[in-house]
């Protein structure tokens, strides 16, 4: 039986192979060099808590980590991402208060969050922050973290099915990103171990793709670079799949070819693109629930 990651390659080639605005240059693929192996910053993560304190922040986390086409607009903490703001500022919570109950989760309110994260109230992202918290919070009902990832046996494949399949805000249907990442997260924080985790894809985002076009391996149409080179919203949605589908294909041969798992890949190209002189290039910015 074909596994969830299986799909998101299957699809990540159809729509390659039918790409209008996405060009993959294989002769620069020697040009991609390892990096330094995954790790969660412990800084900016919580994991200095009980472990059932640790896994709830990370499933938090997860359930929240997206919105990277909003980025710009939100009030960042000095010399963080929007990402690191995020997670840091989601971590002091933690540290401060404890874990929220599923009970508080499943009435989070977008000002609740808001505050947590230091951002305005009205701010569109975080209305959409705490509905996936209080659908993460109905979601769970009696279970707690550590028993959702227990009940997956060992499986990242299982896991990313039971995320995708019970919430919406999971469904990144052809990609999963963050139904993949969970399982990668809950390895590096050192509370699961998953005997399929190396056959997950990249965690398609809009991050990887960039360092790869900044690179060379991604060619864009001169319509979609000029979209993206101003710093202007991908409406497009043909345009957003072609971008994220090519990285997780392309990923998969670079992947093969230095002999190490995709997910790996995806945390050398990440860590590369947090360089200032990626960070100098603008990435492609569209605004969903998934990445």
């Amino acid at each position: 039986m074909p596994t969830l990651a299986d799909e998101v390659r299957a699809h990540a080639k159809h729509v390659v192979d039918h790409a209008r605005w996405v060009r993959i240059d294989l002769d620069r693929i020697g040009d991609v060099q390892p990096g330094p192996e995954p790790t969660l910053d412990p800084d900016r993560h919580y994991l200095d808590g009980p472990a059932d304190a640790v896994a709830s922040y990370l499933l938090c986390l997860t359930a929240i980590n997206f919105g990277s086409g909003w980025f710009p607009t939100l009030a960042k903490r000095k010399g963080m991402s929007g990402y690191f703001t995020v997670a840091s500022r989601l971590a002091d919570r933690y540290r401060e208060h404890g874990a929220w109950t599923n009970e508080q989760l499943a009435a989070v309110s977008t000002e609740e969050i808001a505050d947590v994260l230091g951002q305005r109230r009205d701010h569109e992202l975080m209305a959409l922050y705490s509905q996936a918290l209080r659908q993460l919070g109905t979601f769970l009902n009696h279970r707690t973290a550590l028993e959702l990832v227990e009940r997956a046996g060992g499986s990242a494949d299982a896991l990313a099915r039971t995320v995708a399949g019970g919430m919406s805000m999971w469904r990144d249907v052809g990609f999963y990103k963050r139904a993949q990442i969970l399982a990668s997260d809950f390895h590096l924080a050192g509370l699961a171990s998953f005997a399929d985790l190396d056959r997950a894809t990249i965690f398609a985002d809009n991050l990887v793709p960039h360092v790869l076009r900044c690179d060379g391996v991604l060619v864009y149409a001169d319509e979609l670079a000029r979209i993206i080179d101003a710093g202007q919203t991908v409406r497009d949605p043909a345009m957003e799949r072609e971008i994220r589908a090519s990285a997780v294909h392309v990923c998969t041969i670079i992947a093969e070819r230095l002999g190490v798992p995709e997910r790996t890949l995806d945390g050398w190209l990440w860590n590369r693109g947090q360089a200032p002189a990626y960070k100098a290039r603008p990435r492609h910015r569209a605004r969903n629930v998934f990445y």
